[in-house]
């Protein structure tokens, strides 16, 4: 089947408490590790493409990646999605080159800003077929050239939703309730540790996520920054030359609680670039004398399809709904 919108995604998944998972692609190999798990999980997803990405591979090459991707799972629903667009520019160039959705970010605006940038691109994606998701409050934390330091981010406040979505029109919302970018989610001096000494982040702002869905009901919301940064792969970057102290995730469980609630679209990024880069340091540990990148590769692919696998099945929930989402 063709590209899709997130449309239907988000209407079955608010309707049975479940998440749509995003996953931001970069090159073929993680093309291939997400689709691979979703065709034999029969679920629907969302490949994301950020500014940096469009930077890194060139915008024509990951279209056709995803082409190729739809073309080989041609039983799974696939939404094209530009993650944090930072102007109606590229916004424009995106819907104009074949994505079925877009984000334009607008939470550094003021309030009035963010409600006239957005606006100006729902009504040219909405002619084009195309669906916006917009954002409200900031997440702390990097991911590409998004940057917040941590204590400048902002909770999204739910007495500004309602006024947002009616006078913008956009079709999801991302909101901010504690998530953030990267893999270094949470200062170790802000988590707990718990029994056996593992730290463990501060909860959600369910609070928040509950008013919002109150005064929104049956609208989609979107979290971000909501990789769980699986510590396996951590120490396996670590114990083969890396140096990532104290990255630290979203636990699972918080996210399968989300997603129960009104979250249909659940943006998952670091954890397949760990697997990737602790699966290749370990590689050539192991085995120095090789070179060919098939050779390394080709693993590195294979853990990245584990975690989606596990990812659709035990976080989002989604295993098995893509025949609903089409």
């Amino acid at each position: 089947m063709a590209l899709v919108t997130s449309k239907k995604m988000f209407e079955m998944a608010y309707k049975n408490g479940y998440a749509i998972g995003a996953f931001n692609v970069n090159n073929m190999e993680i093309v291939q590790g997400i689709t691979e798990a979703c065709k034999e999980e029969n679920a629907p997803v969302i490949l994301q493409v950020s500014k940096g990405a469009r930077a890194y591979a060139n915008h024509t090459y990951l279209v056709k990646l995803v082409e190729a991707a739809v073309i080989e799972c041609p039983n799974i629903p696939v939404v094209l999605h530009l993650d944090h667009g930072p102007d109606f520019e590229t916004c424009k160039s995106c819907i104009d080159g074949g994505f079925t959705s877009v984000m334009i970010d607008g939470s550094h605006l003021s309030f009035k800003e963010n409600i006239e940038v957005t606006k100006r691109v729902v009504e040219y994606a909405h002619d084009h077929g195309v669906v916006v998701e917009g954002e409200l409050g900031t997440l702390a934390g990097i991911e590409d050239e998004v940057a917040v330091e941590h204590g400048k981010e902002s909770y999204t406040k739910p007495e500004e939703v309602e006024e947002f979505v009616t006078k913008t029109g956009v079709d999801s919302l991302a909101i901010a309730i504690g998530t953030s970018h990267g893999a270094y989610k949470f200062k170790p001096e802000q988590c707990t540790r718990n029994e056996k000494g593992i730290l463990v982040p501060p909860a959600l702002r369910f609070d928040i996520l509950e008013e919002v869905c109150n005064r929104l009901p049956n609208f989609p919301i979107v979290l971000h920054g909501s990789s769980s940064v699986p510590q396996e792969y951590v120490q396996m970057v670590n114990t083969f030359g890396g140096k990532m102290p104290d990255a630290i995730g979203v636990p699972e469980e918080q996210l399968r609680q989300a997603a129960k609630l009104s979250v249909c679209k659940i943006n998952i990024d670091s954890d397949l670039r760990l697997a990737m880069t602790g699966t290749i340091r370990k590689f050539f540990a192991e085995q120095p004398s090789k070179f060919d990148p098939r050779e390394y590769l080709k693993p590195a692919r294979a853990n990245i399809k584990e975690i989606v696998r596990h990812k659709l099945v035990n976080v989002l929930g989604c295993a098995g709904k893509a025949d609903e989402c089409k």
